[in-house]
């Protein structure tokens, strides 16, 4: 029973990259058919309740203290209502599935130079490996420049509300959550989602969701999978690493993306868009091998 259980936490990270990529497929996936924060709150309502019942039916013990509801309800605001909120609204107003995951494939780089900063020092590689990797972005940015609203005042904006938003998550997550159960603590996660997002979802958006093939899918998907799948992952990993490594691994999502929206989407892989990518792969990686 060792080796399964070994071989399967090698393969949280891979599996967990695959997962991630393909919530930025979804997003492009169901926003023709759906407004980006209604969609968001029925996708929070239906995880809550599911992670809710396998809480209850798995006798798993659900957080005592007040203090931990609060510091995982701050994190459900921050990863899920920020960082997704972000992301889908982004999409919807006209980014592209490749575009919004290099934006916030910079979680690295703001994760390992805040931790830096914390410590007093930030080292010249460091400075090195953050104008690298704004260096590939601007790449990509200035290709998609006056080809319609893809780069935007708005998209952008919101493109880095995400990114903040994951990127506080994640450390808040790592500094302030205790240890507990994944489903009890995503529960609460998603319950903190939903009470931020609806407000805004009733005052900015009047249309509603169309409920269809397109649609239903990208739900289940973004219920079933993203949400009991990744964000579980997501949970079980920060755990279990320091929060550099853990964000590190997102830098593998803009080309895993970018593969996946071309195929499904036609999003064209031009050589600027490679060699962005490139670029901020290695910017990141000069800023974590100062952090190791």
């Amino acid at each position: 029973m060792k080796a399964p259980a070994q071989g399967w936490l090698q393969a949280m990270p891979i599996v967990f990259v695959l997962i991630w990529s393909t919530g930025f497929i979804v997003a492009r996936y169901a926003m023709p058919h759906a407004p980006p924060l209604h969609f968001l709150c029925v996708r929070y309502a239906l995880s809550a309740v599911a992670l809710a019942l396998w809480t209850w039916g798995s006798s798993a013990a659900w957080p005592r203290s007040r203090a931990q509801l609060a510091h995982l309800c701050v994190v459900g605001v921050l990863i899920q209502a920020g960082y997704l909120g972000g992301v889908w609204a982004a999409v919807k107003a006209g980014m592209g599935s490749g575009l919004i995951a290099l934006m916030v494939g910079l979680q690295p780089v703001l994760t390992a130079l805040w931790l830096s900063a914390r410590g007093g020092r930030v080292a010249a590689l460091q400075w090195a490996g953050l104008l690298l990797g704004f260096a590939g972005l601007a790449l990509v940015v200035w290709r998609k420049l006056g080809q319609g609203s893809e780069v935007s005042l708005l998209t952008m904006s919101l493109a880095l509300l995400a990114l903040v938003s994951i990127t506080a998550g994640t450390l808040y997550q790592k500094r302030f959550v205790e240890p507990c159960d994944v489903r009890s603590a995503s529960a609460v996660q998603q319950m903190a989602a939903l009470a931020v997002t609806l407000p805004f979802a009733l005052m900015l958006e009047t249309q509603a969701i169309v409920w269809n093939a397109e649609s239903i899918g990208a739900m289940a998907w973004s219920v079933l999978v993203l949400t009991l799948g990744g964000n579980s992952l997501l949970y079980l990993l920060i755990q279990r690493g320091s929060a550099t490594a853990v964000t590190s691994l997102l830098y593998l999502v803009p080309p895993c993306t970018a593969v996946m929206a071309w195929l499904l989407f036609g999003e064209p892989i031009t050589l600027l868009t490679i060699a962005g990518i490139a670029l901020t792969a290695m910017g990141v990686g000069l800023v974590l091998r100062v952090r190791g």
